[in-house]
């Protein structure tokens, strides 16, 4: 089998490509996967370092606002059109996959003029513009969230997936959390660990939430695992040297700082609970690693559909939901403490959050793949 799989701009986006060719290559691996992406995109750092070809395309984000910047938007995304027709007539897939985001467009509507069939995997609750615009042409759309049907033409062939991921629950249980704790060089902490992760992009004003907090409510009883995302790193690693330098005090007794993060498996093994946005790949992980939550949705997420993400967990009693708007150092602080001062709490959440976990989601995806 030949696939192509178009996706680009966010982990959200990218993770769940990378994760359905690993199931393609489980059943076929004589398949042939190339993936489409931009010259700049995060794209090209995960799919490489999975080990997959990409090829670029000109193509562009339409805001949702009135500037000039959508002329240019809409001039590569028409030219992207061209872009992708090459790449398709050169490499002739038998199927196109798309997860979203604006480079679903160009490849699409070059893979339905040459005839070509392609699915979309919608992983968020709220579908995005580019999922509903090319939902009715799909041969069918897999869905990361049962509740997504309602908001797809009727037109469209919806099959509720789930979203794959990286790992599952048997690889998560088969972890040695010591020998994982040895690789970040953590043996030796014998607190609660948090970690705190906010997707590929980082988030800044959770960083300094989170710095803050530890400066003004310095504790013995907890350590954090802060990952910065690449373009907030150098930042995240200044203030902390301000912060030292102001108090005296060396931060790195009570936190770690990363970059970026590829083997999640251990560092959700490592962790007691998690502070993170509310993407769906992160709402399935905590699923699959049975891990309690406070999730802080993206308030400029399209549609909101974090907030909606997040909803899932809440309403099974697995996370707790503090939005933007409302986080400061001192509610933070005072919902960390609230579920990590009762061990049983911590227990209970995460069982919680395996209620959410949608069975034999690759046996269901690689059926979709399949079906003509």
């Amino acid at each position: 089998m030949k696939v192509i799989f178009a996706c680009a701009g966010t982990g959200g986006h990218i993770n769940p490509a990378i994760a359905m060719a690993g199931i393609i290559l489980k059943h076929e691996p004589e398949s042939n996967i190339l993936f489409i992406g931009t010259e700049n995109g995060l794209e090209n750092k995960l799919v490489k370092n999975a080990g997959y070809e990409i090829k670029h395309i000109r193509t562009g984000k339409i805001l949702r606002e009135i500037t000039l910047k959508n002329i240019t938007a809409l001039i590569n995304a028409y030219m992207g059109i061209f872009d992708s027709k090459k790449i398709l007539k050169e490499f002739k897939p038998d199927l196109i996959i798309g997860t979203g985001g604006y480079i679903c467009g160009p490849v699409m509507k070059a893979a339905k003029s040459l005839k070509i069939p392609y699915i979309l995997h919608e992983s968020n609750a709220f579908p995005g513009v580019s999922v509903k615009l090319l939902a009715k042409d799909a041969r069918c759309v897999m869905l990361g969230f049962e509740d997504a049907k309602k908001r797809l033409t009727p037109k469209a062939n919806t099959v509720y997936t789930g979203t794959p991921a990286k790992f599952n629950e048997e690889d998560i249980e088969n972890l040695n959390k010591e020998e994982c704790l040895k690789k970040v060089g953590l043996e030796n902490i014998n607190r609660k660990i948090i970690l705190v992760t906010c997707g590929s992009q980082g988030a800044k004003r959770i960083n300094e939430v989170v710095l803050n907090m530890i400066k003004k409510y310095p504790g013995d009883d907890v350590y954090y695992i802060l990952v910065t995302g690449d373009k907030n790193y150098e930042e995240v690693c200044s203030i902390k040297e301000k912060i030292e330098e102001e108090q005296k005090i060396n931060l790195d007794k009570y936190i770690k700082i990363e970059k970026f993060i590829f083997n999640m498996d251990e560092m959700y093994k490592i962790s007691d609970l998690c502070i993170t946005r509310a993407g769906a790949m992160t709402i399935s992980e905590l699923a699959l690693a049975h891990k309690p939550s406070i999730l802080i949705p993206l308030p400029t997420a399209a549609e909101n559909h974090q907030f909606f993400n997040a909803k899932v967990l809440e309403n099974v009693g697995a996370a707790k939901i503090i939005e933007q708007k409302d986080l400061t150092e001192e509610l933070l602080n005072s919902t960390v403490d609230n579920i990590i001062k009762d061990n049983n709490e911590l227990i209970k959440m995460g069982d919680n959050a395996a209620k959410v976990i949608v069975k034999d989601v690759e046996d269901k995806i690689y059926n979709c793949i399949k079906q003509k």
